[in-house]
């Protein structure tokens, strides 16, 4: 069996080398093999396939190629990611995402198009970058709860003050302070799984 089948097809399988992960996690030492992808695809396809579809436009192809790629990065770094500490998806959201900006500028590089119309519609690649940046921070706002949420949309995306916000929303300045302090929080974790990092 082909190292990248085990990606396509999620069905268990006996590993053939020695050094499969044991149940302590998935990047013991020795060679990496099938059961390390199986292990990355078990727990962080279903996710970042889900992260790919929003970069992509909802194209399933696409964002079932771009999961493949990424976990089999993955199994190619499994050293690296064996000395990382933590969870495994910021790194595998960071790799999906550049994949993406990749293949997008691969694809403007060499355009299919005869006629030059069409290129004159293509966004920039300032505009490509900002793009994603947007469904990945509208993406992270849906992992707040929605007091949250409304108040870093108050002050933040709508440029209020602390009591406008308040009075705009019905509450105290003070909790309006300490929402914010919260939301903040929460957005750079919602970030960081996203790979992002500032």
């Amino acid at each position: 069996m082909r190292k990248d089948a085990a990606v396509a097809d999620g069905r268990p399988q006996r590993a053939r080398h020695r050094g499969a992960p044991s149940r302590s996690g998935p990047f013991q030492q020795g060679e990496p093999d099938e059961e390390l992808v199986r292990a990355l695809y078990r727990e962080h396809a279903g996710p970042l396939l889900a992260y790919v579809l929003r970069l992509v436009a909802g194209d399933r192809q696409r964002a079932e190629d771009v999961v493949q790629e990424t976990l089999i990065r993955a199994w190619k770094n499994a050293g690296q990611l064996n000395r990382a500490t933590g969870s495994v998806r910021p790194w595998l959201v960071t790799v999906a995402r550049r994949i993406v900006i990749d293949n997008h500028r691969s694809r403007q590089a060499r355009p299919q198009e005869v006629d030059p119309s069409p290129l004159e519609v293509l966004p920039a690649e300032d505009e490509i970058d900002k793009a994603l940046w947007l469904m990945t921070l509208s993406d992270a706002l849906d992992d707040l709860t929605p007091a949250h949420r409304e108040v870093l949309v108050e002050t933040y995306f709508k440029g209020r003050t602390v009591n406008e916000a308040a009075e705009a929303l019905g509450i105290p300045s003070g909790t309006v302070r300490s929402r914010v302090f919260y939301a903040l929080r929460s957005m750079k974790l919602a970030l960081e799984e996203r790979g992002v990092t500032a």
